[in-house]
């Protein structure tokens, strides 16, 4: 790593540095991040407050209030209760099937502010709603804009960042769905204090604040340099805007990368389609990691946690006030770890905290499921002292998350070259929502008949792709994107389905720099 960090000093330039409009830029994008946690977390918070279930699910609320039979672990299984936290990534799935084409066509900002313009549509009718149809539609509304937003978002992250600090800015994304999380878990205990019992109204409107956000911001920032090649637009708008973002004129080197990159992604599209070629065998290690990443952050059972930690508080014994605490202080601890995770996972690597993530995570869950298995039975409730232990291992199992498989898969945009950037990335979310959904759905019936059960379940997957990390995952850290191929020749696996064209592409590189420098 330090070979390679050395070698992009003497070849990139200035490309490390870190300019105000960058910094604009990139924050202005994350707080697409900020409008999908806020969503990830208000949905938790809304289905655990009486005067919503009263209203829209009144056999909840009567398993909740008054059926002694039913158990702890069933309380809220309601196929109706969890439709309305998984319809948004079903819609989310939907309208990623055809987000690439759009940004690819018209751009990321173009995608941010659909994504914007969406969820303050949802938001606005989740505010009103007077039936469960209203709260569904508002939902799928909201899903077509993280559709949108979780394409175009990480995209733009990846090609407008200098290698030195791409795995910060990531981690900015995440810190962002994890701020978006905590403050939903904020104004939920603020709102379920309201006596008149519209608090929940005010829960799902105020999504509209952050929507506005992100579409306002669209106008005022650039596309990234790779951006206007893939838009066709010339050498000099992209120059000026890689000059703007790196804070100096000495972007010949970079800017020369860009050129051939995109002359490589042109000739490309020209002859196959994205999606045809992605397919292709020397693409098999970036398709396989597209599906992979995202499947196995869902099979974390971080979702239990982020959609149910309210409910889930509340069927151990926690009042609602008590619930909604819980979940926020474990929110408070994932954003904390966000932070550690931004400062120094581009100095030790994404493996290590890959490993160190999954270790925490695996040990966590299974003194949780312990602790419920012990002292949770299918009636009554657990003591405040083991709800407080189980709390405490909840937030370390939150931690070892918000420092792993949050922020890092996310960075899986990083390892795809430009020819397949953006179908990549929308396999990616379609991997990822269609797995969120799934388990959304089912989370709640797990829960039903797997009691205690469901924590030993998940640390099983957390074991397992652990191990995957060890033994197929590269390290990407110091690599810019457009030599990343690098990474994928030189591992023990994945080097064999490569095709070793380095000195073609080289060849083209040489040819496409010198007509570059002809046009400087």
């Amino acid at each position: 790593m330090v070979n390679t960090c050395l070698e992009n000093k003497l070849l990139g330039g200035n490309e490390d540095k870190f300019t105000p409009f960058l910094l604009f830029s990139c924050l202005v994008a994350s707080s697409g991040g900020l409008l999908f946690g806020y969503d990830l977390g208000i949905s938790g918070g809304v289905t655990s407050t009486e005067s919503f279930l009263k209203q829209f699910f009144p056999g909840v609320y009567t398993a909740m209030k008054q059926d002694a039979n039913i158990s702890n672990y069933c309380k809220f299984d309601s196929q109706l209760l969890t439709l309305f936290t998984s319809s948004l990534y079903f819609a989310g799935l939907f309208a990623s099937l055809f987000s690439s084409q759009v940004t690819n066509r018209l751009g990321c900002r173009f995608s941010m502010r659909t994504g914007g313009a969406f969820f303050f549509a949802g938001a606005t009718i989740g505010a009103a709603a007077i039936n469960v149809q209203m709260l569904i539609l508002s939902r799928l509304l909201l899903g077509f804009g993280v559709g949108f937003t979780n394409q175009s978002v990480p995209l733009y992250l990846s090609e407008m960042a200098p290698t030195r600090f791409r795995g910060a800015i990531f981690n900015v994304f995440e810190m962002c769905i994890n701020g978006g999380i905590l403050l939903a878990n904020l104004i939920n205990y603020g709102t379920q204090k309201i006596e008149a019992g519209w608090g929940w109204r005010l829960s799902l409107g105020l999504a509209a604040i952050p929507a506005t956000v992100l579409t306002a911001g669209a106008f005022f920032i650039s596309d990234t340099p790779t951006g206007i090649f893939r838009l066709g637009g010339d050498l000099h708008e992209a120059s000026r805007v890689l000059q703007k973002i790196r804070g100096t004129t000495d972007i010949t080197k970079e800017l020369d990368d860009l050129v051939a990159a995109a002359a490589r992604a042109s000739s490309a599209a020209a002859t196959q389609h994205p999606l045809r070629r992605i397919v292709r065998r020397n693409y098999r290690p970036q398709l396989v990691m597209a599906l992979i990443l995202p499947i196995f952050q869902q099979l974390t059972g971080i979702n239990l946690v982020t959609y149910y930690a309210p409910t889930m508080f509340r069927s151990v014994g926690l009042e609602e006030s008590a619930s909604l605490l819980s979940a926020f202080i474990t929110r408070l601890t994932a954003v904390a770890c966000n932070l550690v995770a931004m400062a120094f996972v581009d100095r030790f690597g994404r493996r290590t905290f890959f490993f160190f993530g999954g270790i925490q995570m695996f040990v966590s869950q299974l003194v949780v499921g312990v602790i419920m298995a012990a002292k949770l039975g299918d009636h009554g409730v657990m003591s405040r002292e083991y709800a407080k232990l189980m709390l405490l291992f909840l937030s370390l199992y939150v931690a070892g998350f918000g420092w792993s498989w949050g922020p890092l898969p996310w960075l899986v945009s990083e390892m795809f070259p430009l020819e397949i950037r953006s179908v990549g990335q929308s396999i990616v979310v379609m991997a990822g929502f269609f797995f969120n959904a799934l388990i959304a759905q089912s989370l709640m019936l797990m829960l039903c008949h797997m009691k205690w059960g469901i924590f030993f379940f998940f640390a099983g997957w957390v074991l397992l792709m652990t191990v995957f990390v060890f033994l197929f995952l590269p390290e990407t850290t110091g690599m810019p994107l457009e030599r990343m191929g690098r990474v994928w020749r030189d591992h023990w696996y994945w080097k064999k389905f490569m095709e070793f064209v380095e000195d073609k592409e080289q060849a083209e590189v040489k040819a496409t720099v010198g007509t570059s420098v002809q046009r400087h």
